[in-house]
């Protein structure tokens, strides 16, 4: 489906499950494991989670099961990579076309892209694969990297 995103995709930054009380949580949780591993500076954490304020990444598919995507700028990634987060339980997303509107959100996939062409491309493959819901079906009961590498790859 996207190969190309699951070149970018980390295995260890791949969390299932996660019991988060609200978005900041989650996208210090992702962020947190991006900058053990060395995609990002210690600025970034905080860098998303303002922008998201700002700039909200929710995004209402239509049915049950919605996606966010935050990032921010280049200056705050040392290598591109993505997290990414299956939730346990929604966590609300203001919605990126209506700041106003919560949206539910039980996949979080957090880029962290140098080069602000490849945002753009990064962005097309997730919608890509988000477009499906049976594909989200499948991430939600994602159980290892190789059930998300079988939907996403």
């Amino acid at each position: 489906m996207a190969r190309a995103l699951m070149n970018f995709l980390d295995p260890q930054a791949i969390a299932l499950g996660v019991e988060a009380q609200d978005n900041e949580a989650v996208i210090r949780l992702l962020a947190g494991k991006l900058e053990t591993l060395g995609y990002v500076k210690a600025s970034y954490a905080d860098a998303v989670v303002k922008r998201e304020t700002t700039m909200p990444t929710g995004l209402p598919l239509g049915y049950a099961l919605n996606v966010a995507i935050p990032h921010t700028d280049p200056e705050h990634v040392l290598k591109p990579g993505i997290a990414l987060a299956v939730l346990h339980k929604p966590v609300d997303f203001a919605n990126m076309e209506d700041p106003d509107e919560a949206v539910p959100v039980g996949f979080v996939f957090l880029l962290a892209i140098n080069d602000k062409d490849k945002q753009i491309d990064m962005l097309q493959e997730i919608m890509d694969t988000i477009q499906s819901e049976a594909a989200l079906v499948s991430l939600s009961n994602a159980k290892t990297f190789e059930d998300i590498a079988s939907v996403i790859g």
